[in-house]
This record gives C-alpha cells, sequence and structure tokens, in this order.
C-alpha cells in the first residue's frame, strides 16, 4: 500500500475512512466534528495526491493529515472554552500493588527486558497488539494519551481542551502508560518469550 501513484495505486478508501474516523471519534467525542475531519483530510489527500512520495504508507499520510485537522478542531474549541466535566477512570488504586512502601517497583512487578525498541516497533503485529491494548484504556484515558503522544498537543492545550488540571493531566498520563506497559508485557512480550 506503499506504492506510489503512478504504478497503478489504488488505495481502499472505504477501510481507510473507518480507520480514520474511528481515530477522529477517540478525539474529539463529537461525531460532526469527526466527521467533518475526517471528510476534511481525505479532501486534502486527494487534493494533493501528487506529494505523495511513497516514502510510508498512504494511511500513514493521509493520518498525518488527520492528525493536523484535529488539532485546528482543539484550536477552535479552545477560543470557545466551556466548562466540561472530565472523569478520570483508572483509579490510583489501579497500579499501586506494582510498587512497595518506597515507591519502588516490587521484585515480581518490575518490567522485563523488552529487546531491540527500533527491531519491535518495525513490526506490523507490535502494533495490532498496541492498538489492542490502547482501546482497552478508559475512553478518557486513551484520549488524554493519544492527544499528547499521538497528536503532539501540549500539555497546556489538552487541558484546556478537557478542562483539566496539568496535574490531573500528568497522572493520567501516567496512568495510561502503566497500563499499556502492563497490556504490553502480557500480551505482546511475554508471549513473545514464551
Amino acid at each position: 500500500m506503499s506504492e506510489p501513484k503512478s504504478s497503478g495505486f489504488q488505495p481502499d478508501l472505504a477501510r481507510l475512512r473507518d480507520m480514520l474516523l474511528r481515530f477522529a471519534m477517540l478525539q474529539l467525542r463529537d461525531r460532526t466534528e469527526a466527521e467533518d475531519a475526517v471528510q476534511e483530510a481525505m479532501l486534502a489527500s486527494m487534493a494533493r495526491i501528487d506529494e505523495f512520495r511513497g516514502q510510508a504508507q498512504f494511511s500513514t499520510w493521509v493520518f498525518a493529515i488527520l492528525k493536523n485537522k484535529i488539532v485546528d478542531t482543539f484550536r477552535a474549541r479552545a477560543r470557545n472554552v466551556s466548562t466540561r466535566v472530565y472523569d478520570e477512570e483508572i483509579s490510583a488504586d489501579a497500579f499501586d500493588a506494582l510498587f512497595n512502601e518506597r515507591d519502588h517497583w516490587k521484585k515480581d512487578e518490575r518490567p522485563s527486558a523488552w529487546g531491540d525498541p527500533e527491531a519491535t516497533l518495525s513490526q506490523t503485529q507490535f502494533w495490532t497488539v498496541f492498538e489492542v491494548c490502547l482501546t482497552n484504556l478508559p475512553p478518557a484515558t486513551a484520549r488524554v494519551f493519544m492527544m499528547r503522544e499521538f497528536l503532539d498537543v501540549p500539555v497546556g492545550d489538552v487541558c484546556v481542551e478537557l478542562a483539566i488540571t496539568k496535574t490531573n493531566c500528568g497522572v493520567i498520563l501516567h496512568r495510561a502508560k502503566m497500563a499499556l506497559r502492563v497490556c504490553l508485557q502480557n500480551r505482546w512480550f511475554d508471549e513473545k518469550g514464551a
């Protein structure tokens, strides 16, 4: 799917649109805004198809365009700040059992070595497992993680968009990363080593 247009490249637009819409819905939490962002991203990608060089997958290229559309939506929302309520869905107790009274890892809970990170990230199967782990996060937690880590939205903008404090944002990001670590350990790294 990473071939340039000139070699008969035909993207599966229906499948791509579904993936883009799921991602936009997770971030924007508004079907109309999500559909608008996806439509704008797809139209922009088709209008600029000559710029696609095939150095990455077509879907990756369109996702990058969508990310910019989502960030634009966040900026527009920030100009019209409302008092949305943000519910934290992972309790503080969820990870306390992993640490001792001095806040060090308990012996049996320490993360195991994950080998060569570059080799792991290049494996398509890893990203499938990562998506499953991300999907299993509480939606509000996944949203904060995706805004910060995938969309690269500054913490201050995440806080404005979600009406949360920087401290709360930091806690949510920490919990998201911990939950992803545990999930990846159980579903990918332990399976690979077994």
